[in-house]
């Protein structure tokens, strides 16, 4: 068994902090229907709530933020936002009015936008290319966290305390994980000889990599597209088993945290594992089994909005949860491979400006306004048919991760000879690990 050592910590910690980053949205998913009665809110409104409001901040925001993370101190980024957002989810119990909660979200996305660019790019230090499919996927599993305390915990506290206090709740352990960043989390770059120095890429010329580089385009536009379709319907998924089965808050919160949380987490350590067992250094192969499983999910998540059984639907919703958390290991250790180190949060941060402009901006939105659309005809079911429509765009992110597949590995190397060309070396940190700087070109 693997001695557990402080890159170990990193992981585990950085894991930590991004299971809180993405707890607050789920417990919001669970408190819409209770906020949209005490607000008197139309689908429409909600939608803009949890999607454009929130999504346009979050990557405006991303791109400064990871811009100073490629260059400074990635601890005192992380430390700094997540104290903010922290503050900021709190706050949300004590809004009164539609517009005041949506101005407090704002200050909630400012914040969460400085969690995974810098996270990410810290652990891709830590850690080398045939390890980071495991790495990233443990980093991962703050997704399917977040589902289950989110969902258990949130759904309970919602029963049990009303939606104000659950946020307040949820929102003070961020301050001492802050604290716990601040205080135990070093920074590489720090761990470097001073005369080493790096030269940094502006921001045109990044977005000029990201438009050159197939591959990268690929799955910049794949996930995206994925934000917009999956995230379209994922915000909605508690009002519509509310709506369409009768369900409770608690009762969906449980379901929820079981499967879509227990199996994600699963899936997620599992793809990683296996990946690193039989892939590592094919990112090739691992894209092509990544785009099979948007197929494969979209035909179950259709299976899930047209089921009129609510054990099947949630079944159903299981297992592509499972298959599309298997998925986010290689996904994100791809971004990292295929950009040196002086622009990984960069990178990163526009991938996620695209994808939340288009996905979380535009997805619970769309699936709101189309709700509201079909509601004249199908009155209680139009979510469900509006979820529908959206399950086969699931098919078209599958597309793009086959066609980055097909340039992955080349793109890679040259990616890697271009570090080295730029004075990138490989030493040993006082941890004992491989670690990546940038000499002065003379």
């Amino acid at each position: 068994m693997a001695k557990f050592s402080y890159k170990h910590y990193v992981l585990l910690l950085l894991t930590v902090v991004a299971t809180f980053n993405y707890l607050d949205r789920f417990v919001l998913s669970l408190a819409m229907e209770s906020i949209k009665q005490e607000f008197e809110l139309s689908d429409s409104h909600l939608g803009f709530l949890t999607g454009f409001a929130f999504a346009s901040f979050y990557a405006v925001a991303g791109i400064p933020i990871a811009r100073w993370a490629d260059r400074g101190n990635r601890n005192v980024i992380v430390t700094l936002t997540t104290a903010l957002w922290s503050v900021m989810v709190a706050f949300c119990g004590l809004a009164y009015s539609y517009v005041q909660l949506l101005l407090v979200r704002v200050g909630v996305a400012i914040g969460e936008a400085g969690c995974l660019p810098p996270a990410s790019s810290i652990i891709a230090d830590y850690y080398d290319r045939a390890e980071r499919p495991r790495a990233m996927a443990v980093y991962w599993l703050c997704g399917p966290l977040a589902v289950i305390i989110g969902y258990l915990l949130g759904g309970w506290l919602i029963g049990k305390v009303g939606w104000r206090l659950t946020f307040i709740l949820i929102g003070m352990p961020g301050i001492f994980l802050a604290l716990l960043v601040k205080f135990t989390l070093r920074e590489p770059r720090l761990q470097r000889p001073p005369e080493i120095i790096k030269s940094y890429p502006d921001f045109k010329e990044v977005l000029l990599i990201l438009w050159q580089r197939r591959a990268l385009r690929s799955i910049v536009i794949a996930f995206s597209v994925a934000y917009f379709f999956g995230l379209g319907f994922a915000q909605w998924l508690p009002a519509f088993f509310m709506r369409s089965h009768g369900m409770e808050a608690h009762e969906i919160g449980t379901w929820f945290a079981i499967t879509w949380g227990g199996l994600g987490f699963l899936g997620t350590y599992v793809g990683g594992v296996l990946t690193n067992r039989y892939a590592s250094c094919q990112e090739a192969l691992q894209l092509r089994w990544i785009a099979v499983a948007f197929f494969i999910s979209g035909a179950l998540y259709l299976m899930v909005f047209l089921s009129g059984n609510q054990y099947h639907a949630i079944g159903y919703m299981a297992l592509a949860g499972v298959v599309n958390a298997m998925c986010n290991g290689p996904i994100f250790s791809a971004v990292q491979n295929l950009v040196t180190d002086n622009m990984r949060s960069a990178t990163l941060a526009i991938i996620f400006l695209l994808a939340n402009f288009i996905g979380l901006g535009l997805g619970p939105l769309t699936v709101g306004v189309f709700s509201d659309l079909l509601e004249p005809t199908f009155g209680q079911e139009s979510l469900r048919y509006s979820m529908a429509l959206f399950t086969p765009g699931l098919a078209w992110v599958g597309y793009f991760y086959w066609q980055a597949s097909k340039t992955i590995e080349a793109e890679i190397q040259a990616t890697e000879k271009q570090g080295r060309c730029s004075g990138e070396v490989i030493g040993e940190t006082k941890e004992g690990k491989s670690s990546k700087s940038f000499l002065v070109d003379h």
